[in-house]
């Protein structure tokens, strides 16, 4: 992460922080993630991740495996709904 700060990567820096859940197979340093704005991130950000790695001594390939969240489906009515009456709608308990 320092190589990362040193080489003005700051929002990759940043988001590299957050990340908790690595692992090694191999030749393999994977990334897992929940979908969304991290993703995009990320996945630009692989090559300069793997300069970073590199700089430590370790020759590894970052892959990123995105967990894709699935919606219940009370979840995606809602969603259609929001979507059909936008701010009209108001729903108890939401926040």
């Amino acid at each position: 992460m320092l190589f990362l700060k040193e080489h003005r990567q700051i929002a990759l820096h940043v988001a590299c922080g957050d990340i908790t859940d690595v692992a090694l197979d191999g030749n393999n340093f994977i990334i897992n993630i929940e979908d969304g704005m991290m993703e995009n991130l990320l996945n630009e950000g692989k090559r300069e991740i793997e300069s970073a790695l590199r700089w430590q001594g370790l020759d590894l390939n970052v892959i990123l495996n995105i967990k894709v969240t699935e919606k219940t489906p009370e979840e995606q009515d809602i969603e259609k709904l929001k979507n059909l009456f936008g701010k009209k709608l108001i729903i108890k308990g939401d926040k």
